[in-house]
């Protein structure tokens, strides 16, 4: 596991969803840029509430800074292209004006 802090823009809207026990996460994709300008994901979860809450208030475009544990990973576009990816387990957001 890789803590870490990301900034970019929401990608999308944000999605809320339920467990089998019952208890609502969030979900969400974050557009960042790579220091060489490419472009990368990341695939965003959130338990906290108060972090859910503050996800679900943004919209599609706006800058958004998070911070959490990473793990990296690849996938394959439509021409089979192998891409970078990330996915994040949020621990805390900053909203950027």
């Amino acid at each position: 596991m890789i803590d870490g802090l990301v900034a970019g823009r929401l990608y999308g809207e944000t999605e809320r969803r339920m467990d089998k026990a019952g208890k609502a996460f969030t979900l969400a994709k974050v557009r960042a840029s790579t220091a060489d300008g490419e472009i990368l994901f990341v695939n965003v979860i959130a338990f906290d509430g108060d972090v859910c809450a503050s996800l679900h208030a943004l919209q599609d475009g706006d800058s958004v800074a998070l911070s959490g544990s990473l793990t990296p990973r690849v996938w394959t576009d439509k021409q089979g292209n192998a891409r970078p990816a990330l996915d994040m387990v949020a621990h805390r957001l900053m909203v950027l004006p």
